[in-house]
């Protein structure tokens, strides 16, 4: 029988994977409400006066810290701003430091 001996991620690299995790699930529920809409990342964008790049960032994993920038992606995807800013809080530790 052989042991191996698996090694414990260090705190930072915890805190790291944990965000990122935060960070995908946002940009998954940005991405939902445009799928079932039928829009493309390019119409997406451009109604939130975006370029298509950066929305694909956010669906990414990217968070935007632009309190405005949540706004118009929030009108982009019909969504309310109570909706948006509960997403934001839900998944808030993406945008920790």
């Amino acid at each position: 029988m052989s042991m191996f001996r698996i090694a414990s991620p260090s705190p930072e690299a915890l805190v790291v994977a944990s965000r990122q995790s935060w960070r995908w699930l946002f940009g998954r529920m940005i991405g939902h409400p445009r799928l079932d809409l039928g829009r493309s990342v390019q119409q997406t964008a451009q109604l939130a006066g975006m370029e298509s790049s950066e929305w694909a960032a956010v669906e990414a994993g990217y968070v935007p810290a632009d309190p405005g920038r949540l706004r118009s992606m929030a009108a982009a995807i019909e969504i309310s701003w109570e909706s948006m800013a509960t997403l934001v809080l839900i998944c808030r530790e993406g945008w920790e430091s």
